[in-house]
């Protein structure tokens, strides 16, 4: 297992977690004015070190893929959710492997050990308070979206006070493609699936929040690109300091 500094200056490997984290606390604290404390510090490090061990999906990009085939997460889909997540999601990127796609539910709160995340997320599924979609290739779940009702969103919670009721709007907060299938429709095939499903889900209004500087790396594109939510018809009608809000009616 390893870990690698926030700052991308300092990479420690190991067997150890609890080495591990007392290397990573030791370096930013001599090297990085941080305002994080210790602990803050040392539980981010296990995080990153044991998803470094447990991610160990393939990483490299396939050049073609089959058909994607998109499905509700069920509870009878949990356990595929759980594997994307557990192992396929995040081998190039352990930093990310203890989110579970928590975070625009729970807003900027402190890092928290990976298995209660993890946890937390299985019971929002199996209670109906998430909302997702995994994408299959050949039998394979190798993407996810989470489209939960904005209402749900602690991340989203100043977007357009003003317009519609949050409670009917359906909120594209995430995408989470496994590496060897991005850059192949996979985001795509998901959205689309989130616009069709909306009315009979009871929405109003399918949202997207796409990034306002998109980086270079696939990581970067965690809320979809505004590429593909322009080519959906989606109309911008907020700007907030690091991503615009669009937003379709699910009915033309």
């Amino acid at each position: 297992m390893w870990v690698e500094c926030f700052q991308n200056d300092a990479r420690f490997d190991g067997t150890d977690v609890e080495s591990l984290a007392e290397q990573l606390l030791a370096h930013v604290r001599g090297t990085h004015d941080v305002p994080y404390l210790d602990e803050e510090l040392r539980l981010w490090a296990r995080n990153f070190a044991e998803a470094s061990e447990r991610a160990d999906g393939p990483v490299e990009r396939l050049p073609s893929i089959g058909r994607v085939d998109v499905h509700p997460v069920t509870e009878d889909r949990i356990d595929d959710w759980l594997g994307l997540f557990d192992r396929d999601a995040f081998p190039d990127n352990p930093d990310w492997g203890s989110c579970y796609c928590l975070h625009p539910h729970s807003g900027d709160v402190p890092e928290r050990p990976w298995r209660e995340v993890r946890a937390e997320m299985i019971e929002r599924l199996r209670s109906g308070a998430t909302l997702g979609y995994l994408a299959y290739v050949e039998g394979r779940a190798v993407g996810w979206v989470n489209a939960s009702q904005r209402s749900t969103y602690a991340k989203y919670s100043d977007v357009d006070p003003g317009g519609p009721a949050p409670e009917s709007v359906v909120g594209v907060s995430c995408f989470v493609i496994a590496p060897p299938y991005r850059r192949h429709g996979v985001s795509s095939a998901l959205l689309d699936r989130v616009v069709a499903d909306g009315e009979t889900r009871g929405a109003r209004f399918v949202e997207g929040y796409p990034r306002r500087a998109e980086g270079s790396g696939d990581a970067a594109s965690f809320c979809g690109p505004r590429s593909m939510f322009d080519a959906r018809a989606f109309e911008a009608v907020e700007e907030h300091e690091n991503y615009t809000v669009v937003r379709r009616p699910v009915r033309r």
